[in-house]
């Protein structure tokens, strides 16, 4: 079966209240048009995993001004005037989460594991709720794997079978997402055939991918 679908068919995969990976750093390497065909289909309630908010007007921004989310847990909101209103308004549950801490968390989510250990946040509103561990008279935080039901990429190039290129930094946080959902759902500037993607520029591998759709350059 082909994992090619049109917009339609993919947004249609994703339902109020899900949790949602979007990938892409202030807008670079994020799926605009599926965005766009979210909004267009009102859906709401969801929790959006993201490394930012991006802009009013760009990316996970228009999410965020369309109301669409009722949790976002990202590292930083700065740019997105919008989020930071609604949070202040009480309409919008926010966590921020460093960066790294945020990536890892991801990342073991991909990998299975359990959670990980890291300094980073001690004394600060970071460590609120978290579990300490000491080793070696040294004090950590255990952070848990962060997963989604839908991860949301964007690939320069993508073949039939889900390989996937990424455009020098728009690749960013794509990879580690492509491992951390339910279902996979990538945006292709250029679909193509198998075997028109060099393997070593493969950085996602099709077996993680599960839906291709096509999206604009």
């Amino acid at each position: 079966m082909s994992k090619v679908k049109s917009i339609e068919e993919a947004v249609s995969l994703i339902k109020d209240g899900m949790t949602v990976m979007v990938a892409g750093f202030l807008g670079v390497g994020t799926p605009e048009s599926i965005v766009d065909a979210m909004i267009e289909r009102g859906i709401k309630d969801l929790t959006i995993i993201s490394s930012d908010t991006a802009f009013p007007e760009v990316g996970v921004g228009k999410l965020i001004v369309n109301k669409m989310a009722k949790k976002v847990i990202a590292s930083h909101i700065g740019t997105n005037p919008e989020t930071g209103r609604q949070m202040n308004e009480g309409e919008i549950e926010v966590l921020l989460t460093p960066q790294g801490t945020f990536v890892e968390q991801i990342r073991c989510a991909g990998a299975g594991l359990g959670g990980f250990l890291t300094p980073t946040g001690l004394g600060t509103m970071v460590e609120q709720g978290k579990q300490k561990i000491k080793i070696e008279n040294k004090e950590y935080l255990l952070e848990l794997p962060l997963k989604a039901d839908v991860a949301l990429l964007k690939g320069a190039k993508v073949d039939k079978k889900g390989n996937i290129y990424y455009d020098k930094a728009a690749r960013n946080f794509n990879p580690i997402m492509a491992m951390a959902a339910d279902l996979v759902i990538v945006e292709a500037e250029e679909i193509v055939e198998v075997g028109q993607i060099e393997p070593n520029d493969v950085m996602t591998p099709g077996i993680f991918v599960d839906v291709i759709v096509k999206g604009d350059k």
